[in-house]
């Protein structure tokens, strides 16, 4: 989808020197892959604690290795 944005050329210039990518595309869609992930994550940090689980439930069990 085309889409013309006013982005700021030395934050775009810096990100891209950092990620080491050639194009405008890439560096924005990496930037954009990673704001998603980031959210994401923040959303499971604030569920952290309000989930209950059974009394009977072994987490250490899951981790045995086979």
């Amino acid at each position: 989808m085309p889409t013309n944005l006013a982005i700021d050329d030395s934050l775009l210039i810096l990100a891209q020197k950092i990620a080491h990518i050639k194009t405008k595309k890439e560096t924005v869609n990496l930037a954009l892959k990673e704001f998603v992930q980031r959210r994401k994550q923040e959303e499971i940090i604030d569920i952290f604690g309000d989930i209950e689980y059974e009394n009977d439930y072994d987490y250490k069990k899951l981790r045995a290795r086979k």
